[in-house]
């Protein structure tokens, strides 16, 4: 059940737009479905590393000290904010066709490309410190009096669900990129204003907890 829980959670939580799934998209985008399905791998791992840290004591250490949240909710806003403002203005490339994809013998370049993939998600998430706040504040609600193994169990489904989410993004952005052509130019510079909206939104919060 706790497997289960996790996995709803992992899909849930990677709906509203963040940089692990604008980095899906554009890696779908711009190069191969095989870089997308990496980095969409890198954050799910990160996803469950999160979600198992508010399992295993990151909770206590947040409510001993209430300033640590909007900190790292301010650190997050600027980082996201300059990651989707440089995505927003990006300029328009060439769409990455099968022809353009390194040959299956070229293992080389398969392990880079990949390895290059995973490395990006897993820092996109591990390098957005209010995403251990949300994961303390989700798994403190949804599994309270759960044992540390229920738990462990809860954030590997955490990981499953979200890679799930992340590989259907991936999936998505290469079929409408063939079947919008050209036209599939504006997707990173909308999901790259989104993000930025997502980070005024973590400024806000960060500025709502000195105010207050």
């Amino acid at each position: 059940m706790f497997l289960l829980i996790g996995v709803a959670a992992g899909v849930l939580t990677g709906v509203p737009i963040g940089p692990a799934n604008v980095a899906v998209i554009d890696a779908a985008y711009r190069t191969t479905f095989r870089r997308a399905i990496s980095v969409a791998l890198g954050a799910s791992i990160a996803d469950g590393l999160y979600a198992g840290g508010g399992v295993l004591g990151v909770t206590p250490l947040l409510r001993a000290y209430p300033s640590i949240p909007p900190i790292l909710y301010a650190i997050s806003g600027l980082i996201l904010l300059v990651y989707g403002f440089l995505t927003a203005r990006s300029q328009p490339v060439q769409p990455a066709t099968p022809a353009g994809e390194p040959a299956a013998s070229d293992s080389v370049v398969m392990r880079k490309q990949m390895w290059s993939g995973f490395t990006v998600g897993l820092a996109l998430i591990l390098l957005n410190p209010a995403a251990i706040v949300t994961w303390v504040v989700i798994m403190g609600s949804v599994i309270p009096e759960a044992s540390r193994g229920e738990g462990i169990a809860c954030a590997i489904g955490v990981m499953f669900g979200s890679f799930g989410w992340f590989a259907l993004v991936a999936y998505l952005t290469q079929k409408g990129k063939s079947v919008l052509g050209d036209k599939a130019q504006w997707i990173p510079r909308v999901v790259g204003m989104a993000l930025m909206v997502y980070a005024v939104y973590l400024l806000f919060k960060a500025v709502k907890f000195v105010v207050a």
